[in-house]
């Protein structure tokens, strides 16, 4: 999710995806939609059937319990192949090649899903049991143009401020003091840096992916049109309101010295460590951050020490971000037979299996029906609550998701101002709008 290579996947489209044109996503046969599909039995046999299910190279196992479990009430067997890294990159020419699996871990946002060019290639969804069992968030995901292409198997991740609980003690900050707007958290900061020896914010410049959270929370004010206007070229990543969040991260926390002194090569695991340690007051970031913690601490150590607070620009609202583990989509793969058996692995999984499967993965749920399985951290449930209200990033909002990280990385080593930054973004936003067809471009 973090590190895709637009500029490839933009040659990639140009080129032509599976011998078709990579325009716009709903383009193609007027028959390519799949209508009036026969209900499926989560359970019924399917002795001798074989697919296939790429993954991420990281993310071989995220399917495995539902796997087995479908394995042995079906009698069908899923073979699950692991792409090489990049993942989103490498899908796409695999496709390209003519090579396809029935089913497929793909991030379910508007950004990303059309690379896999979904009408033509992938069975669609609409009207599966499951659909309905869907949290409300969960649900505005994995649908282009109004058609279902992705089951929603993981919440997105969400985007907030870890903190360590004992610095905030330390600088006199209380949960009444948790900010309600951007400004506020930079406020907090200052308490932060003013009252203990830890650093306000840790910041990854060295994995470079983590720096665009601190811009991505600064641009929640814009409202759909904004962004609807965005993808009809009639707006640009170089507006004020862009920039101005940019020169913000850079003047008010990184040049105010609310980052630790190492900001332009801290890592990702680095910045666990040092929120662990106290070395670090706060980290923004996202729940792969809160899935490190997990694998390192039990519960009871992570609620003693670490909390999380969601903010916006001007509210005390979180953001969602979607991943690739969140959406799983199906392949038309030509045999009925296998397509059938795939939507039934589906319904499956998000069926009679999904509270086995949760449990099993210590994860929460996107069925309201279904209840998150105990035992989780304190930091884990403040998400579970506030993803109904939380606000999508631009991941899931524009039709290209830029490789922001990337050029905010230049401007921390000094090779691009915002301004520059700006422009770069809205320069690679518009070479892949235009190598897809997008109206406007």
């Amino acid at each position: 999710m973090h590190r895709r290579l637009l500029s490839a996947l933009a040659l990639i489209c140009a080129a032509g995806l599976a011998a078709t044109a990579c325009s716009d996503p709903t383009a193609g046969d007027a028959g390519a939609d799949d209508g009036g599909q026969t209900a499926v039995n989560p359970t019924a046999r399917l002795d001798g059937v074989k697919l296939t299910m790429w993954t991420a190279q990281n993310t071989v196992n995220a399917p495995r319990q539902a796997i087995d479990a479908f394995e042995k009430a079906t009698g069908a067997e899923v073979d699950t192949q692991a792409i090489p890294d990049l993942y989103e990159q490498n899908v796409p020419t695999k496709l390209a090649s003519g090579d396809r699996p029935d089913l497929m871990f793909w991030q379910p946002s508007v950004s990303t899903l059309p690379f896999v060019q979904p009408r033509q290639n992938l069975i669609t969804l609409d009207g599966e049991p499951w659909v309905s069992q869907l949290g409300d968030t969960e649900k505005s995901l994995g649908v282009i143009d109004g058609k279902r292409y992705a089951a929603i198997v993981t919440s997105p991740a969400m985007l907030g401020v870890y903190y360590n609980k004992d610095v905030f003690r330390q600088a006199g900050i209380a949960e009444k003091d948790f900010p309600r707007s951007y400004d506020e958290l930079l406020a907090l900061g200052h308490r932060v840096a003013d009252k203990t020896d830890a650093a306000a914010f840790y910041e990854a410049g060295g994995d470079k992916w983590p720096l665009q959270w601190q811009m991505q929370v600064q641009l929640t004010d814009l409202d759909r049109q904004w962004w609807a206007d965005l993808n009809a070229g009639r707006k640009k990543w170089t507006d004020t309101v862009v920039v101005g969040a940019i020169k913000k991260y850079k003047d008010k926390l990184l040049d105010a010295g609310l980052a630790q002194k190492n900001y332009r090569t801290g890592t990702f695991t680095g910045q666990a460590d040092a929120l662990w340690k106290g070395e670090a007051g706060m980290v923004l970031n996202v729940t792969s951050f809160q899935s490190q913690l997990q694998a390192k601490y039990a519960t009871a150590e992570i609620d003693k020490r670490i909390g999380w607070f969601p903010v916006a620009n001007s509210s005390a609202t979180g953001l969602y971000s979607p991943d690739q583990t969140n959406g799983v989509v199906a392949f038309k793969t030509g045999d009925e037979k296998r397509q059938d058996a795939a939507r039934q692995f589906l319904a499956f999984w998000l069926g009679p299996d999904y509270p086995d499967y949760i449990k099993a993965m210590k994860i929460p749920s996107v069925q309201p029906s279904v209840p998150t399985p105990g035992g989780l951290p304190e930091t884990s449930k403040a998400q579970v609550a506030a993803l109904p209200k939380a606000i999508g990033v631009f991941q899931a909002k524009a039709i290209v998701a830029p490789d922001t990280h990337l050029y905010l990385a230049d401007m921390i080593f000094g090779k691009k101002s915002p301004q520059q930054v700006a422009q770069a973004i809205q320069d690679q936003f518009a070479q892949v709008a235009k190598a897809q067809g997008a109206p406007g471009f």
